[in-house]
């Protein structure tokens, strides 16, 4: 399948992308190669096939969820550089 100068063009634009003639001309011929593989994907019979989200065998690990004791107001905000009453104190993310 081939890529034309056109659609280049047209994806350089939507890419921002500056290219040059010579550039135009070899990513047209990657982009044809990059499709004609995708057609050869498409004949694989892949009847029975389970789909995956990811080629290893991945699963969550999930601990116990045990209620433990936290840290204090003073412990938590020991580092803070400034505080007001229990909570840190920062400036308005918006200014008047």
């Amino acid at each position: 399948m081939s890529f034309s100068r056109e659609q280049v063009d047209k994806v350089a634009l939507l890419s921002r992308l500056e290219l040059t003639d010579e550039e135009k001309d070899r990513i047209s011929q990657q982009l044809g190669s990059i499709l004609d593989y995708i057609e050869q994907l498409g004949e694989l019979d892949t009847e029975g096939v389970e789909p995956l989200a990811h080629c290893l065998p991945i699963q969550n690990v999930f601990r116990e969820d045990v209620v433990e004791e936290s840290l204090s107001i003073d412990e938590a905000l020991g580092n803070a550089p400034k505080r007001r009453d229990e909570f840190f104190a920062v400036p308005p993310p918006i200014e008047k």
